[in-house]
This record gives C-alpha cells, sequence and structure tokens, in this order.
C-alpha cells in the first residue's frame, strides 16, 4: 500500500514525536499531524471534521494528559475527563469516517495494585487500582475497551482492526520536565540539574526509593507501536487474544534508590539524595510481562544507562 496516510494524534508529546521520527524514515507514507491550536481533540465537531475531511488510513492514538503522581492526585478530574473524551472523539470520529487501522496507546497503570509481578495481560481488572492514578488508569481501561467494542461490533462489518499496545513507564526526547507535574525520569533529572547549578547540598527524593520501575526508552516504544501496527490482522490477533492488547516492557527494573543514585552521576551532582518519607512510592513493583510481542521477533535496543545519558542531553538542548 503506498501513499498512506498516517494521523499521528498526539505528535508533540514524547511518545508521539518518535513515532513521527521513525515513520519519516520509511516510503511511501505521508505523516498527518494537528497541533491543539488548530485541532481540538476535545472538541468533537471538530475531530468528525477533521476526519472527514483528511481522509486518514490509519492512525497513531498518541494523544493524552499525562503526569506523574502529583499530577494524578492534585488534578483526578482533569485525568479522566480529558483522556476519555480525547480517546473516545479519536476513535469514533475515525470509524465515522471509515478508518480501518487504529493504534491506541495505553499505561501500565491499568493494572491492579496488588497484582502478581511481572503483570500479565489476562491480569486487567482482577483487582483495585493504586489509588494515586486510578482516575487516568479508568480513562485508559476505558481505551481500550473502546477499541475492543468497536472490533467486536464493526470489525467484519466495516473492516476495522483497531489494536492496543500498553507501554510500561517511558523516557527520553520530548519528555516533560516539569518541576511538579512529570514524571520520575524526568522529574529527577529536572531536581539534580537545578541542585548541581545551584551548588545544593543534597536532593529530596519523593518515598522511600524501595518502590520499583521498568523503564523503557521512547525510542524503543515507537518501534514496537509501528511493529504492532504492521503485524499480520491474523498475527496480532493470535498475540492479543482473548484480552485485546499487548504489554510492551523492556526487563530494566530498577528501584528509585537506585535510579536516583544513576541520575545524580549522569548529570554529575555532587551532593547527598536524601528521601521525603512524608511523600507516598506509588505502586511498589510495575514490571510488565512482555514475552507475547518478544516472541514475535521485537526487542528493546537501547539499555537504561544508554538512554538516561540521551535523555539528560535532551533535556540540556531544550533548557
Amino acid at each position: 500500500m503506498s501513499n498512506v496516510k498516517i494521523f499521528v494524534a498526539g505528535h508533540k508529546g514524547m511518545v508521539g514525536s518518535s513515532i513521527v521520527r521513525k515513520l519519516k524514515k520509511k516510503a511511501g507514507i505521508k505523516i498527518i499531524t494537528r497541533d491543539k491550536k488548530k485541532l481540538n481533540l476535545i472538541n468533537q465537531e471538530e475531530v468528525n471534521k477533521f476526519f472527514k475531511n483528511e481522509k486518514i488510513d490509519q492512525v497513531y492514538l498518541a494523544a493524552a494528559k499525562v503526569g506523574g503522581i502529583y499530577a494524578n492526585t492534585t488534578f483526578p478530574a482533569e485525568f479522566i475527563y480529558q483522556n476519555l473524551i480525547i480517546q473516545a472523539n479519536v476513535i469514533h470520529g475515525a470509524f465515522s469516517a471509515g478508518v480501518k487501522k487504529l493504534l491506541f496507546l495505553g499505561s501500565s497503570c491499568i493494572y491492579p495494585k496488588n497484582i502478581k509481578q511481572p503483570m500479565k495481560e489476562e491480569d486487567l481488572l482482577s483487582g483495585k487500582l493504586e489509588a494515586t492514578n486510578e482516575p487516568y488508569a479508568i480513562a485508559k481501561i476505558s481505551g481500550i475497551k473502546l477499541c475492543e467494542s468497536y472490533n467486536r461490533q464493526f470489525g467484519k462489518s466495516h473492516g476495522l482492526d483497531y489494536r492496543c499496545v500498553m507501554p510500561t513507564n517511558l523516557y527520553g526526547p520530548g519528555d516533560n520536565y516539569h518541576p511538579d507535574y512529570s514524571h520520575v525520569v524526568p522529574g529527577l533529572i529536572n531536581r539534580f540539574h537545578l541542585a548541581k547549578i545551584n551548588n545544593k547540598k543534597n536532593v529530596l527524593v519523593w518515598g522511600t526509593g524501595k518502590a520499583k520501575r521498568e523503564l523503557l526508552y521512547v525510542d524503543d516504544m515507537a518501534d514496537a507501536a509501528i511493529f504492532v501496527m504492521n503485524l499480520n490482522k491474523k498475527t496480532y490477533q493470535n498475540m492479543i487474544f482473548p484480552n485485546g492488547f499487548v504489554n510492551i516492557g523492556s526487563k530494566d527494573e530498577i528501584s528509585i534508590k537506585n535510579l536516583a543514585k544513576k541520575i545524580k552521576n549522569i548529570v554529575g551532582f555532587k551532593g547527598k539524595i536524601k528521601f521525603d518519607l512524608t511523600k507516598p512510592d506509588g505502586t511498589i513493583r510495575k514490571l510488565i510481562d512482555s514475552r507475547r510481542i518478544i516472541n514475535l521477533g521485537w526487542r528493546p535496543k537501547v539499555t537504561l544507562s544508554s538512554g538516561l545519558k540521551k535523555a539528560y542531553k535532551n533535556f540540556l538542548e531544550i533548557k
């Protein structure tokens, strides 16, 4: 299929921008993007008009309101509302305009808080969610179920092929380095860098440092998204049956304490690390089982140490 028109929703975000960079290297593709000023994904009328006019062939739905523990607990209404509306508008708008292929990007926070590790696709909806990001998680679960439901009802009659991937914790170029609303890697990079240039004696890290996180470099995630989108339909369906989505992870698991030490060394901060025990750890462990996609030949390429160095380099470039 040549001259495929692909809409990347959320092209300025970390994942969306990486997908765009990857797609630009492929022949026979026309990438369609819109910033918020030209297309407000929360406005259903604008979204429907966009799809009707553009005649899109494929959609990568990477647009989302995202943030770390502080942002999720401070703005729960915004996290559930905006993500629900964006997903519903894009998925239904794409369907109404005849788009056959769509890839929805979720998050590993969809899994129950106290679930056996590593988390498998079949563990979805088998227990209570982590309270600090429950609204965001519910929105992402709804995105999975939207794709699943449209496939069930319209897969045969309309030839729909709406796919879902669940990435682990991501980091890398294009990340949000806000001091309060960022995820753990960009938050620590920003904190250690500011401490370094301001000659601070210590850096405060939330929680006990015992919580563990699996981390995946964003360009590896973009490769995985494109890999899944281009799988043979039967191969994809066999892989995700009966859960409707596939995990994307790295197996690069590290405690927050050791992650802080790594970032401290990469940034070159000479002071001490202190832990704020009054702040939450969030989920103690979040390791996902990625055997399904790995068994089909996808592998992450960027090691954690290399990825963190690349992330800090990007941070310095945009500052």
